[in-house]
């Protein structure tokens, strides 16, 4: 699935391709999306210049004059550049076509993600209750602290909340409470405050260095530009149960927490 780098990198990559670009003819070639794609939008696109090319969590925020459209890659979703008459695959649901002559492809095989177009973004019903950017200055280690007091979920399912920290998917928490060094399994609320301030600081540095290496190529994620993401040559534990642990030599260990694996070192994480 593809988490905040993988989005980020997306946006990174298309950017330069649609930005001050505009909307020339858009072809839906399935609505049966995670929602269905809404009636009407491509003649209300249509002839729109687009200003801007933003994410917010795991969505990417293409705005225009008439309305914001609101794309999420859901599952094994992902966004590419691609030629007019370019021929479509039978996963390629939404052509945008632009002036330049190229269009912004939405591929998706398992049809999770989303399309949606807004007046206000940031109040649209999957946007309005996110929490903050783990990149931006609003997150940090008080900020988590305050957040935990009388939690007791776990520290990992804890800041996947969404609603707590926006992006830190489940490889991106595996990693970054290895980088802290706190157990997974530990209540969110029996974290002490300066081991939340290694764990913001944790964070931020495993999604940035994940942005830099174009995110995780675990599956099927491709960025816009169409190259993968190298972040996996990175990875401490993720997906490494039964390895040793390159800090300690201990082997790593998993379990499914949340209905969702879990990996971590028993040595190095306390």
């Amino acid at each position: 699935m593809p988490e905040l780098p993988e989005v980020e990198t997306s946006r990174r990559g298309i950017e330069p391709w649609i930005l001050d670009r505009t909307i020339g003819r858009i072809r839906i070639r399935n609505r049966s999306l995670r929602w269905p794609v809404p009636s009407g939008v491509e003649g209300k696109l249509r002839d729109q210049r687009i200003e801007s090319v933003d994410r917010r969590a795991k969505y990417l925020l293409i705005r225009t004059g008439a309305g914001t459209i609101i794309l999420h890659l859901g599952m094994t979703g992902s966004v590419f550049i691609v030629d007019q008459g370019t021929a479509a695959g039978i996963h390629d649901h939404i052509d945008i076509e632009l002036d330049s002559g190229k269009v912004l492809r939405f591929r998706d095989p398992r049809r999770f993600g989303s399309f949606h177009l807004s007046r206000d973004p940031l109040s649209h019903p999957l946007l309005s209750k996110l929490g903050p950017e783990p990149l931006g200055d609003e997150f940090g280690g008080e900020y988590l602290w305050r957040k935990s007091r009388g939690r007791t979920v776990s520290i990992k399912p804890f800041i996947m909340n969404a609603q707590v920290v926006v992006g830190v998917g489940n490889i991106y928490a595996s990693e970054s409470l290895f980088l802290a060094g706190i157990n997974p399994k530990r209540a969110a609320g029996r974290v002490a405050r300066h081991r939340y301030d290694t764990l913001a600081d944790a964070i931020k540095d495993i999604l940035a260095r994940a942005i830099k290496a174009g995110g995780t190529t675990l599956r099927d994620f491709y960025g816009g530009d169409g190259e993968p993401g190298y972040f996996k040559q990175q990875l401490e534990v993720y997906d490494r149960e039964g390895e040793h642990c390159r800090c300690c030599n201990t082997i790593i260990r998993a379990f499914v927490q949340g209905q969702r694996s879990t990996y971590y070192c028993k040595s190095c994480q306390t």
